[in-house]
């Protein structure tokens, strides 16, 4: 899991031109661990994961010099921010198994981005962040990558989550027991989870892939004008119309007696 996690993260979906970027949901395996062996094996997995990433991105360390600032860099983008993924098993008994997923990601994430943010306001002021109100702009750089990320992975999260059950022994799918008007109902709401989720992320990376200025790596909202425009409004559109669907479907379908949501006590 934590090699598919290595795996992902090289896949990107798009790479900032000064740091940063934005992957195929890469965290969700050490999340899934967490989840499955508890907060122990998830900061040691996340830790394996960050010392992983040190190794592929050892060229970063030249931009810094003093051992100070490696020692930092090496802590507040690596070891430390990928370590406090593990944080993600602090939910892992929340209701149900897609809760703790999306919720294990919104903590991951922003326990991560807060490292980020201390780095870029300290080590590298002065270097790819300008030194003048330095907090404020880390807040903003790094949110050009984190944000798409956390979204990505949180959607990514609530649909594996809905699918597949990792509570028991060996993960397997969900099945649940339905009238034809409820399978209908459910077939069509994972095909508009993956339109949605797909038109998000194409749309996040067409638009936050532009918010960084190449030359200067300052954040830069004018840079939304060049965009993939038509792609975005072709996907936007399409999903949009998928979810409506949806939402026609359901009202109009005479499904009774809706079955409850597999809880963790239930998957136990």
């Amino acid at each position: 899991m934590v090699a598919l996690a290595v795996i992902l993260s090289i896949l990107k979906l798009a790479d900032l031109p000064y740091g940063g970027s934005i992957t195929m949901a890469s965290k969700l395996p050490l999340i899934i661990i967490g989840y499955r062996h508890g907060i122990k094996w998830g900061f040691v997995s996340s830790f394996v994961y960050g010392a992983m990433e040190l190794v592929l991105g050892l060229n970063t360390l030249s931009y810094v010099t003093g051992v100070a600032s490696v020692i930092a860099v090496i802590l507040l983008d690596y070891i430390v921010a990928f370590g406090v993924i593990g944080l993600s098993a602090l939910v892992r008994n929340a209701k149900t198994e897609k809760e703790a997923f999306v919720f294990g990601s919104l903590i991951a994430c922003f326990a991560r981005y807060i490292c980020h943010v201390i780095s870029g306001a300290t080590v590298w002021a002065g270097l790819s962040i300008p030194t003048a109100a330095a907090l404020s702009y880390s807040l903003i750089y790094n949110a050009t990558y984190m944000v798409p990320e956390t979204l990505i992975l949180a959607v990514t999260a609530y649909f594996i989550g809905s699918s597949i059950d990792f509570g028991s022994d060996r993960p397997k799918p969900i099945i649940r027991k339905e009238s034809s008007n409820g399978m209908l109902v459910n077939v069509m709401k994972y095909i508009t989870l993956t339109f949605a989720s797909a038109a998000l992320i194409i749309d996040i990376v067409c638009i936050f892939s532009k918010l960084q200025n190449a030359e200067t790596g300052e954040f830069d909202i004018t840079g939304i004008s060049e965009a993939n425009i038509p792609l975005i409004v072709i996907a936007t559109s399409v999903a949009l119309a998928v979810v409506i669907a949806y939402c026609i479907i359901y009202f109009v379908s005479k499904k009774k007696n809706p079955q409850p949501e597999t809880t963790n006590e239930e998957n136990t």
